[in-house]
């Protein structure tokens, strides 16, 4: 078999794993467990067939728009580790086996689609094909029969604050571990991890594939971590435990390949214990700080002393945004949607705050997966989510723990999606904004990005050189992670629609090329300013190559094979 991944393959085995949800959750009276309906989960397992080393195309995750040639690096229960051909293992993400966006190799080009590079992609960018040739001759291609039928989405938020669920270390992915739903919002919910800070608690959508019920992890044969001790129970109030702490359950067996075909075996860290035991003194800062800072799977200190319930984050400040419903938001966001939007987030902690207004922002999107995709992702504990056809994806934002850090953060989510700078502020604007003196509000104007106009000086980041700082970082992130990435302002101002385009695309003005790109695939759209800027009609889009694009237009190769494979079919249409 030719393969290209780098990295060990792994097989996980659910050895040894004696957590009892019968036993932790004994002597506890009316602790309720959430029903099996509430999940997009099959009520049976489904039956895991794939091999490690087998290939398949899988839709990038940290880029909706890309499907990619992945190999299974992993096995456990019924999900799969995978690994996207090009990339490394630092960036391996785990799917079930009926996952919507797993296909079997040439689902893409069926559809009418294009294999796209991995993000990050370890090569030069022009050898992408020959590459693509070299990975799958050969290779042993996942047969149809691996993938299953993804379960139907429930059709409404049944969880309730206090049930007992199982889901998935986002930290740590190939761990499930014992929750509890904190706290329910709209189709949002907050998952608690059973005896761990909240450093590790994450929002997602009710219906996220990385949820169970109770015992689903014993059902397909796949190890459930045990929490850090039995008064993980009363994680909240109304159900606090008292009882004493379980021993830790032996670990997970990992099996790397060596160099010489045979298997070793090697213990797979576990989630290390908090202790139940209550503190004279909360926690400072300091020693919060640095146990945030560290995975369930290494804080292996068992003498930590923390105050319960406290899954709080370490940041105590407190901030609140107003939102501003006349003034300008771009082309990215539907003015009528901003306009239902609540008056103000907060006054509330920094994570909660954040979550709001950008969720709120995917959520009022013209497309959701252009706002989600640039979004930076990082490590914080703030996830956001999108819905891209009927699959949901999600991922976590950057770090924020300081109010000028926040607020440098908004200024910069406001810079890149073009809306009036004064669209989210600090204080509510008493007489309106003077940046957007608005007759008739259509989000259609194509003179937005001309009232928007940049700020001059920053309200927030000069509070400190961090601010300053973060905004750099938030700029280089979104680059790195943002499939729409183009010299171009990112408020290009949108294109007149003509009421047909011709039938000969070489006789196309440079106005009727962007209408035929945004009308093809909406995700080349902030990609459009460019065509005039180079002043290009029909006759000279259809004599464009990859080399002309990447060189003298600076694209990069995903939205460059997409536009590669646009001009082709037109040339069959002559």
């Amino acid at each position: 078999m030719n393969s290209t991944t780098k990295g060990p393959l792994f097989q996980y085995e659910a050895s040894g794993s004696n957590f009892s949800w019968e036993e932790y959750l004994k002597g506890e009276e009316n602790v309720p467990i959430a029903p099996a309906s509430c999940f997009k989960q099959w009520p049976e397992p489904p039956v895991n067939e794939f091999k490690i080393g087998m290939k398949l195309e899988a839709a990038d995750p940290r880029n909706l728009t890309s499907m990619c040639v992945a190999t299974v690096v992993g096995i456990q229960g019924s999900r799969l580790r995978l690994r996207l051909d090009g990339s490394d293992n630092k960036n391996d993400f785990w799917r079930l086996v009926d996952s919507g966006d797993l296909h079997t190799i040439g689902y893409c080009e069926k559809q009418g689609g294009l294999l796209q590079p991995p993000l990050g992609f370890s090569r030069n960018p022009s050898s992408w094909p020959s590459f693509m040739q070299r990975t799958l001759n050969g290779a042993v291609i996942a047969p149809e029969s691996c993938f299953k039928k993804e379960p139907s989405t429930p059709k409404k938020n049944e969880f309730q604050v206090g049930m007992k669920l199982e889901a998935v270390d986002r930290k740590n992915p190939q761990l499930i571990c014992p929750a509890t739903i904190g706290s329910v919002n709209g189709d949002q919910i907050h998952v608690t991890f059973d005896g761990w800070r909240g450093a590790f608690d994450y929002w997602c959508r009710y219906d996220s594939r990385e949820i169970f019920p109770v015992n689903y992890c014993k059902q397909m044969n796949h190890s459930l971590q045990p929490p850090g001790q039995k008064g993980a129970v009363g994680n909240t109030p109304k159900f606090k435990g008292s009882k004493s702490g379980k021993e830790p359950s032996s670990p997970l067996t990992l099996s790397l390949p060596n160099s010489n075909g045979t298997i070793s075996s090697h213990s797979l860290p576990q989630k290390s214990p908090v202790s139940s035991h209550t503190a004279s003194n909360p926690a400072s800062p300091n020693s919060f700080a640095h146990e945030k800072s560290m995975s369930p799977r290494e804080a292996n200190s068992p003498d930590v002393t923390v105050t319960e319930p406290d899954t709080s984050s370490p940041s105590t400040a407190t901030v609140c945004v107003y939102v501003n419903h006349g003034c300008n938001c771009g082309h990215y966001l539907n003015q009528q949607k901003i306009s239902h939007l609540s008056s103000q987030y907060g006054p509330g902690p920094i994570s909660q705050v954040l979550h709001g207004v950008i969720q709120g922002c995917i959520d009022c999107a013209l497309t959701d997966k252009v706002v989600y995709n640039l979004m930076p992702e990082g490590q914080g504990s703030v996830t956001i989510t999108a819905n891209h056809g009927n699959k949901h994806y999600s991922k976590r934002l950057p770090p924020i723990e300081k109010v000028s850090s926040f607020w440098s953060f908004i200024e910069r989510v406001i810079e890149e999606l073009g809306c009036c700078e004064h669209l989210f502020t600090s204080q509510p604007l008493s007489s309106g904004c003077q940046l957007c003196t608005r007759s008739s509000v259509k989000t259609e104007d194509a003179d937005v990005s001309h009232n928007v106009k940049p700020s001059s000086k920053r309200r927030w980041s000069a509070e400190s050189t961090e601010g300053r700082e973060k905004l750099k970082q938030f700029h280089k992130m979104r680059r790195s992670y943002s499939t729409f990435e183009a010299e171009a302002s990112s408020t290009t101002a949108e294109t007149p629609r003509p009421v047909k385009l011709s039938n000969t695309p070489s006789e196309w003005t440079i106005d009727e090329v962007v209408h035929h790109i945004c009308d093809t695939d909406p995700a080349l759209v902030p990609h459009t300013e460019l065509f005039r800027k180079h002043e290009i009609d029909g006759k000279a889009f259809l004599l464009l190559n990859s080399d002309m694009m990447m060189k003298y237009m600076g694209l990069k190769l995903g939205p460059v094979l997409k536009l590669c494979n646009m001009i082709e079919k037109l040339k069959g249409r002559r």
